[in-house]
Order: structure tokens, then C-alpha cells, then sequence
């Protein structure tokens, strides 16, 4: 077990789950080595007092359960908004436990973020991942909040910088030391999401590299990659096609600085995926797996199939 508390296993590359993307996973499984999946998109959620409070897909979950009868499936959710600053919704994290009795993966992440907020008593669902702000009482929530989930499912829980397109000033915290200060108290492993530091580095003209410099990367058990696109003089996190060079350079750079590193995914929206086509998606794995290859070389070989 490493100092940081944190040990999973050496995946290699991994793919995000779409409906679209169904006949490549399917056609192409010795491309990736294993399959992330967004969970809240095989559910339906009937709000708080139904019993059961979720509906799932069965045809999006016997695909996934064969999938997992070949390689590890890692939920990746969406629904959690740990942030909220009104709630913690518990019954999403016992679906997330019931999922681990099914599937047994090896590590599972959200968003440092928040989408669901209180209005005249009542909550609102704005749609959108949400930045918190990276101060003192936000650090003491989401610590309590990381802490019973790790409770709950005995496997590293992690969470994933987030996309932001305005600066709130002057904070306890810049990004990286607040990465830092929750992993170090919660015991939550970081998924370090390449692209969403090049959006926000992007928009706001700072260094990636300075910021992966302050990042305790021993923290770091995920990384993701994407690609996005520019509207309206802003460049934004659209998971619209194949990584740009940056994210590229971001992974090189990184990938050999990340010790307890289990994989490597890459986020591609379902609606772009026949845009992309199957072509550049084996480039883009292809690549992702050389790179994998050369700065986890060991672990490339554990991992071979």
C-alpha cells in the first residue's frame, strides 16, 4: 500500500460509454482496456421518497454487464453534486454501492462541482457542473461528504477538477492547493481531467504546467482527455472530438509524474461520434496507448491481454 493510502490497479486505457458509441466498443474491445460510464444515464431518478428512487435501463445495463464479463466497467457519475451547499443526496451514493455489489470495480469518481441548488425551499437542477468556491467552509463540507462515501463503497473515491469559465477572486485557495488540502484530508484520489485544465488555462491565459507543477500528483489515480471547440471567442469543454495537441503535450508531461495512475480515458459525446468517426477514434486510443506503454511500461506489460 503507498504512503498516500491510495492502490488500484494498472488499467491502461479506457473509453466512455455512449449509446453511439455501442457497435465500436463492440467491434473494437482489444482498442481500450476498459470502459468508463456516466451511471446517471442508465437511470432514471423519481425523486426523493420513491421507492426505489432509481429506474434503470435493463438494456444499458445488460450491455454494460457484458462488457464487465470482458473488462473492468468504472462508474464516473454526474448526479452527486457533492457541493450543494443545501443537501447531500445519500440515495445517490447507495445506488452507487448497489452498482459496486454488481460491477466490483476498482475505483469510482464525481465532479467537484455542484448542479442542484436551493430556491424558495425548493431545488433546482441548473444542468450545468458548477465550480464551488475553493474556501475554507467548502474545503470542511465536501471533506465530511468524501469521508462517509468512502465509508460506504470500499474503493478509492475520486474527484475530477472542474470546468470554469469566470474567476471568483480572492479565495482561501488557488486550484491546485485546494486539490491538494481536500485529498490530504479526505483521503480522495484525484481524476486529473487534462482537457478541462486546457479549456480553463485556455480562457484565462495560465500555464498548465505551473499548475501541474503545485498538483500533488501522487494523489492523481485517473486522468481523462477530450477535445472541445471554440464558440464565440470561448473555448469550451464540448467532448467534441479528438484530442488537441496541448492535451497531447499535457500527457506526456504528466503520465510518467503519476505513481498510483490506474488508466487513462477518453470523453467523446455519443452526437459527434460519427463525425469523429471510427478511424480517428483508433488514433486517438492508439496514441493514448503508446503513451501509456512508454511511461507505464511495467504496467502495460501486467496489463496485456
Amino acid at each position: 500500500m503507498p504512503e498516500n493510502g491510495i492502490s488500484v490497479p494498472k488499467l491502461g486505457v479506457g473509453l466512455e460509454y455512449q449509446a453511439q458509441v455501442r457497435p465500436f466498443i463492440e467491434a473494437s474491445p482489444d482498442a481500450f482496456d476498459f470502459v468508463e460510464v456516466v451511471p446517471d444515464i442508465l437511470w432514471t431518478d423519481l425523486g426523493p421518497g420513491s421507492d426505489p428512487r432509481y429506474l434503470e435501463d435493463p438494456e444499458g445495463t445488460a450491455f454494460l454487464a457484458d462488457v464487465a464479463a470482458m473488462m473492468p466497467v468504472i462508474p464516473h457519475g454526474i448526479g452527486l453534486s457533492i457541493g450543494s451547499a443545501h443537501g447531500f443526496n445519500r440515495d445517490h451514493v447507495a445506488q452507487i454501492a448497489r452498482w459496486y455489489e454488481w460491477l466490483h470495480f476498482p475505483w469510482h469518481s464525481d465532479h467537484l462541482a455542484y448542479h442542484l441548488a436551493e430556491h424558495r425551499s425548493e431545488e433546482l437542477n441548473v444542468n450545468l457542473t458548477l465550480p464551488l468556491a475553493l474556501d475554507q467552509e467548502t474545503l470542511e463540507l465536501l471533506t465530511a461528504r468524501v469521508l462517509e462515501i468512502r465509508e460506504r463503497i470500499p474503493v478509492p473515491f475520486l474527484l475530477e477538477n472542474n470546468v470554469y469559465y469566470f474567476v471568483v477572486e480572492e479565495q482561501d485557495y488557488d486550484e491546485p492547493g485546494f486539490l491538494n488540502a481536500l485529498s490530504a484530508a479526505s483521503g480522495c484520489g484525484l481524476l486529473l481531467d487534462l482537457h478541462n485544465l486546457h479549456v480553463n488555462c485556455r480562457n484565462h491565459g495560465t500555464d498548465p504546467f505551473a499548475f501541474l507543477e503545485r498538483l500533488d500528483l501522487d494523489r492523481v489515480v485517473e486522468l481523462h482527455v477530450a477535445g472541445g471547440m471554440e464558440f464565440d471567442g470561448v473555448y469550451l469543454d464540448a467532448h467534441s472530438g479528438t484530442s488537441p495537441e496541448p492535451v497531447w503535450e499535457l500527457l506526456d508531461w504528466v503520465l510518467p509524474r503519476c505513481p498510483q495512475v490506474g488508466g487513462v480515458v477518453f470523453e467523446l459525446f455519443g452526437t459527434w461520434f460519427d463525425t469523429v468517426g471510427e478511424e480517428r477514434l483508433h488514433e486517438q486510443l492508439g496514441g493514448m496507448r503508446e503513451l501509456w506503454s512508454r511511461h507505464q511500461p511495467s504496467a502495460a506489460r501486467a496489463g496485456a491481454r
